[in-house]
């Protein structure tokens, strides 16, 4: 088969049997650099796309770690109220406890007061 391909070139100098030659060593190395480029190509796209899915699954994790600070910071900010409000009832509390005190106290006066009066 190849005779048949080669036979366009009978009857032709050897000068240009020779350039002939060399255009199709050239074609060949063309073909094969091709190929290499086209690999790099494919290898390089590969390449973006597991980069892409990176980026993308970075970005995922960052929403998610941006709601979650969030969910922290309100729950932050509800423990806070819930604190200051626990402290404030604490105080009423406190001071409800001084007033009874106090008169717990005055009681026992008045009680000891009348005892001396009921012993004269």
């Amino acid at each position: 088969m190849s005779w048949a391909v080669e036979e366009w070139k009978e009857g032709l100098s050897p000068r240009v049997l020779q350039k002939i030659h060399e255009l199709e060593s050239q074609v060949d190395k063309l073909k094969k650099e091709c190929q290499q480029r086209q690999f790099q190509l494919e290898s390089l796209e590969a390449a973006l796309q597991k980069q892409k899915q990176k980026v993308e699954n970075e970005k995922n994790e960052a929403a998610t770690l941006k709601r979650e600070t969030q969910s922290l910071m309100e729950l932050c900010d509800s423990l806070e109220k819930a604190k200051q409000k626990i402290s404030h009832d604490l105080q009423v509390k406190e001071s409800q406890i001084n007033i009874q005190s106090g008169q717990l106290n005055s009681s026992k006066k008045e009680i000891e007061r009348l005892e001396q009066e009921l012993k004269r």
